[in-house]
């Protein structure tokens, strides 16, 4: 059997993994201000219109379109936004702003530039249409629409949107409590002194800047060592307190590779090989309620796992609506001659040449260089026994996207 024949398909694993993974239920209501990033966990329904009455979509006038066509129409009133407008007599017009109400009795504004105004009124040559210029009461959102649903995470976009309806707050669910731990006795913390046989902890901070970036609180008790009984003692401590553990490293098969093992005793493992490159040793499984994610320990092979994996499982806990996000297709700017049974993720760069974007690999695609994630932009996936030719159209994965 070759070593390549256990390995189970990104395509099968992970709806394997989500299945076993409820979102968090508990919630908190926050401010808009402190709302950013968070995941609505209510429906928001309109009690108003948006707009409340119909207004002005430009400085102009406001008139009765049957009052054209004659002498000029004298201005008998003004409308700036934020007052509420008198009827407007017959036979004149009202000077309005940008987002003042419509006064009743009028059906059309006149956009001030193509209005010849004197001391005698305000006459156009341009043709008029009824309602030209007016934005109708209720045109983004009628009382009693669902303005969001739940389950989304809201933008600067949700909270102005929010804030229109006169909400200022709003019931989210809790951030997520996620719990890294990093494995392995050679390494040692930024800020310390370089030593023999050691090397800095990359995929400690890198774990804290996925996770803060998707809006998650992290339980961090620092490097764990390379023995079976520590690895045990900090699984289970950390299953106590996070609703996900993800630990990097010791999910392999040499002597101290203590995770999957240490899982084995205390807990349960759904799943640890995968035909994913970077990124063959991960482990999946449980201790009692908690899923624990174990990704491998090699920095590139770390980022692709997490943003392929991780995040999906970490959108499932969020109660997102949707766990894994979609990809935009560009031309190919390489070629890929030799297939390969595991599907690849390479590290590229979106180029403009010509009109035209495509995705240029980064020349070193080792999973021990990070180097090679700062220069690019995102990830362009190469199905399993695929090659590729140039321009052809592939999937992009920008890093912005996977961590939304």
């Amino acid at each position: 059997m070759t070593p390549l024949a256990n390995l189970t398909s990104l395509d099968e694993a992970l709806p394997r993994i989500l299945e076993q993974v409820s979102s968090v239920e508990e919630t908190e209501v926050r401010t808009l201000t402190s709302a950013l990033g968070c995941i609505l966990a209510q429906d928001a329904e309109a009690s108003i219109n948006v707009p409340p009455t119909d207004n002005s979509a430009v400085d102009g006038y406001a008139i009765r379109m049957a009052d054209l066509g004659g002498a000029p129409i004298p201005v008998s009133q003004r409308i700036p936004a934020g007052e509420a407008p008198p009827p407007l007599l017959p036979g004149t017009a009202a000077r309005i702003f940008t987002g003042a109400s419509i006064p009743e009795g009028a059906d059309a504004v006149l956009m001030q530039e193509y209005v010849d105004a004197s001391d005698a009124g305000i006459s156009t040559k341009r043709p008029v249409e009824s309602r030209q210029n007016i934005r109708p009461q209720g045109q983004d959102i009628c009382a009693g629409d669902i303005a969001l649903h739940s389950g989304i995470r809201l933008r600067a976009q949700e909270l102005g949107l929010l804030a229109s309806l006169g909400i200022d707050r709003v019931h989210v669910r809790r951030p997520v409590r996620v719990a890294i731990l990093t494995t392995g006795d050679e390494l040692i913390d930024p800020g310390l002194p370089p030593a023999p046989g050691k090397i800095f902890n990359t995929n400690r901070y890198t774990l804290h800047g996925l996770l803060h970036a998707m809006g998650c609180v992290v339980i961090d008790p620092g490097t764990i060592a390379d023995t079976r009984e520590a690895t045990e003692q900090a699984l289970a401590e950390a299953a106590e307190t996070a609703d996900l553990v993800i630990t990097s490293g010791g999910v392999s098969v040499g002597e101290e590779d203590h995770v999957r093992t240490s899982l084995e005793v205390i807990g349960q493992v759904a799943l640890w090989r995968l035909a994913l490159k970077p990124g063959k040793p991960l482990a999946f499984g449980r201790i009692g309620t908690t899923p624990i994610l174990g990704l491998p320990g090699n920095p590139a092979a770390v980022l692709v796992t997490f943003l392929m994996i991780g995040a999906p499982v970490i959108r499932r806990l969020q109660g997102l609506n949707a766990a894994t996000v979609k990809p935009v297709y560009l031309p190919a700017g390489f070629a890929i001659t030799r297939s390969s049974p595991r599907r690849e993720f390479i590290r590229v760069q979106q180029v403009n040449e010509a009109d035209t974007t495509t995705l240029r690999p980064h020349p070193n695609q080792s999973s021990g260089m990070l180097s090679s994630a700062c220069w690019a932009d995102g990830l362009a996936m190469i199905p399993e026994n695929t090659m590729i030719t140039p321009r052809t159209p592939v999937a992009f994965y920008s890093f912005s996207t996977l961590t939304s």
